[in-house]
C-alpha cells in the first residue's frame, strides 16, 4: 500500500534521481524527486547467496549486472527523454570481485559473510598490531575485509591472482559495466579495510601486505564527485535509456551509509540501527575521533564525514533459522507475539546469535551460535524469545562502545525488514540498550538514503520530506536489572568460548 510519502510522477519536483540498492536478498530500484519522495512504482528482483558449511558465501556478479539493468529498464519504461538528473547505487558492503584486463570476472562475488579465510585472519593477527591497524584504517583483521581474503585467494587460487588486473567491490563491478569507468565510492573503499581513515585514500603499506599493487585498485570518489562516463558508453546509454542521457552517475556507496541517512540518522544527533538480514548500529559524524574503542569500526565515507559503529552478521538470518527450526508456525502468530512481549523471565535461554560468525564487537569470524539454559521444558516460543533477546544484546554491546566516542545521540531510529516484520524486537532493543527506539515505518529506507546522498549535490537547497515513523518505544526501567544480568552473562559466555 502506498503511503502519503509516495507520490505520482505528475507531483514530482525536479531533479529526479534513479536509485538502485543491491542487498543480501534482492536488488531494488526506485525514482525519487528533489524532496526525496518515492515517485511511482518500485522494481525488485530477488536473489540468494550461495552458502556452504565451509564458510562459502558468494553470488554471481553477472547475475547482479542483469538484475540492475532490468531494474533500470523497468523504472525508465514510462519516462521521457533526459528526465533523470542522477543515478545512485548502493550495494551490500565488504564484497570482492576479481577481474582480468578485459574486465571479465575471474571469481564470483565474495560477500561480507564469506568466512573461508579464517586461517589467514589468524596469520595477519600474528603479523600485525591489530590495535594500530584499527586506529589507522578504522577496521580490524576480519574475514569480511580484503586483506585476509586476498591472502586466501593467493593461497587457494594462485592462478586467479596471476591473472588479476583489478580488484573491485560489487558496486564497482556494476559501475564498470554500466558506465565503462572504473571507480569506487569512499564508503565502498573503506569497507574493504584498505583505506586510511585519516586521508580517505588507499593505505599503501596494507595493500602491499595484502599482496596487491595500488594500481590494481579503483580511484576513490567522494559523495560530491560524480563518475565520468566513458564516451562510448555515454552514446550507448543515451540510445538504450534516453531518460539517462544527461544524468550524472555517482560512485557506488555501501548500504550501511545509505541506510543511516535513509532512517534520518544523518548527523551526530541520532543513532541509526538497521534490522534486516544482517544488522548494524551507526552514527554519522563530521569530526573524526582520534581513538576508537576496540569493538567498533570507523569508515570514512566522504571528504567531510565518517561513519562509526558496529555490525551483526545475523539478525533476519537468525530469525529465519528460528522460524524454521523451532516450527513457530505451529505455535501460532498470536501466541508467539504474546511470548515476545511478555515480561522477561529468567527461564528464557541465553542465546549468542552468531549463526554465520561475529563481527562487532569481538570480531570472532569463526564464532557460532550458542544457547545456554535450554531444558526439556523450554518451549519453542521461549527459545525464540532467547534468540530475539540475543540479537538485542548484540546491538547493546555495540551501543555501549559507541557512546564512548559519540556521546551526544539521544535518539535511535530503527528500520529494515525485521523491524517491520518482528516489531517486538524494538521494545526489547529499547530495554536492552537503555535508549528510546523509534521505528522508521518507511519501507526501502536504504534506497531512500542512496537517493538523498545524490540529492545533496543535485538539489542542495531543496528541503527533504521526513520519512514516516512509528511511535517511540521508551525503556522500561523496571526491566533494567534483568537485562543488566543478561548482558553480563552474555559477556561471560562469550569470553569463555571465543576469546
Amino acid at each position: 500500500m502506498a503511503s502519503n510519502f509516495d507520490i505520482e510522477r505528475k507531483d514530482a519536483i525536479a531533479p529526479l534521481v534513479l536509485a538502485v540498492d543491491v542487498g543480501s536478498t534482492a536488488s531494488r530500484g526506485m525514482i525519487y524527486d528533489a524532496h526525496g519522495r518515492p515517485v511511482g512504482k518500485r522494481a525488485k528482483v530477488p536473489h540468494t547467496f550461495t552458502v556452504a558449511a565451509d564458510g562459502t558465501s558468494e553470488i554471481d556478479p553477472d547475475q547482479l549486472v542483469d538484475e540492475v539493468r532490468s531494474i533500470i529498464a523497468e523504472l525508465l519504461s514510462s519516462l521521457k527523454s533526459e528526465e533523470i538528473a542522477g543515478v545512485a547505487l548502493d550495494t551490500f558492503a565488504s564484497s570482492l570481485v576479481v577481474v582480468d584486463a578485459e574486465g571479465a570476472a575471474l571469481t564470483p562475488c565474495f560477500t561480507y559473510a564469506d568466512a573461508r579465510c579464517g586461517r589467514q585472519v589468524l596469520e595477519l593477527r600474528d603479523e600485525l598490531s591489530e590495535e594500530n591497524l584499527q586506529q589507522r584504517t578504522g577496521t580490524r583483521v576480519h574475514s569480511s575485509y580484503w586483506p585476509a581474503r586476498l591472502r586466501w585467494l593467493a593461497d587457494e587460487r594462485p592462478d586467479v591472482m596471476k591473472r588479476a588486473a583489478t580488484f573491485l567491490s560489487l558496486g564497482d563491478y556494476l559501475m564498470r559495466d554500466l558506465t565503462g569507468t572504473v571507480a569506487t565510492g569512499t564508503s565502498t573503499a573503506s569497507w574493504t579495510g584498505l583505506v586510511d581513515r585519516h586521508t580517505a585514500d588507499w593505505y599503501p603499506e596494507l595493500a602491499e601486505i595484502s599482496g596487491i599493487d595500488l594500481d590494481q585498485l579503483p580511484p576513490i570518489h567522494h559523495l560530491d564527485q560524480p563518475v565520468e562516463v566513458a564516451q562510448e558508453h555515454a552514446a550507448r546509454i543515451a540510445d538504450e535509456w534516453p531518460a539517462l542521457a544527461q544524468a550524472q552517475w555517482y560512485a557506488p556507496i555501501t548500504d550501511g551509509l545509505a541506510a543511516n541517512v535513509g532512517l534520518g540518522a544523518h548527523d551526530e544527533t541520532a543513532i541509526g540501527a538497521s534490522c534486516a538480514t544482517s544488522g548494524a548500529v551507526r552514527v554519522l559524524v563530521r569530526e573524526m575521533p582520534e581513538t576508537l574503542p576496540p569493538g567498533l569500526w570507523c569508515y570514512r565515507v566522504s571528504h567531510d564525514r565518517a561513519l562509526i559503529g558496529g555490525a551483526l552478521n545475523d539478525v533476519g538470518r537468525a530469525l529465519a533459522w528460528a522460524d524454521v527450526t523451532l516450527a513457530v508456525d505451529q505455535v501460532g502468530p498470536e501466541a508467539l507475539s504474546e511470548a515476545l512481549t511478555a515480561e522477561p523471565h529468567e527461564t528464557t535461554p541465553l542465546v549468542l546469535p552468531f549463526f554465520t560468525g561475529e563481527r562487532s564487537t569481538g570480531w570472532a569470524s569463526d564464532a557460532r551460535a550458542v544457547m545456554v539454559g535450554v531444558t526439556a521444558a523450554s518451549a519453542p516460543a521461549e527459545v525464540y524469545r532467547g534468540v530475539l533477546e540475543g540479537i538485542a544484546l548484540s546491538y547493546a554491546r555495540i551501543g555501549s562502545q559507541l557512546r564512548e566516542v559519540a556521546p551526544q545521540p539521544e535518539k535511535l531510529y530503527a528500520g529494515g525488514g525485521v523491524a517491520a516484520d518482528r516489531p517486538e524486537l524494538m521494545q526489547i532493543m529499547a530495554d536492552a540498550m537503555r535508549t528510546p527506539v523509534t521505528p522508521v515505518t518507511l519501507r526501502r529506507s536504504t534506497l531512500h538514503g542512496t537517493a538523498l546522498l545524490a540529492l545533496e549535490s543535485l538539489a542542495p537547497d531543496v528541503r527533504r520530506a521526513k520519512p514516516e515513523r512509528g511511535t517511540t518505544l521508551t525503556p522500561d526501567y523496571a526491566r533494567r536489572p534483568y537485562y543488566t544480568e543478561r548482558f553480563g552473562r552474555f559477556q561471560q559466555v562469550y569470553e569463555a568460548l571465543f576469546e
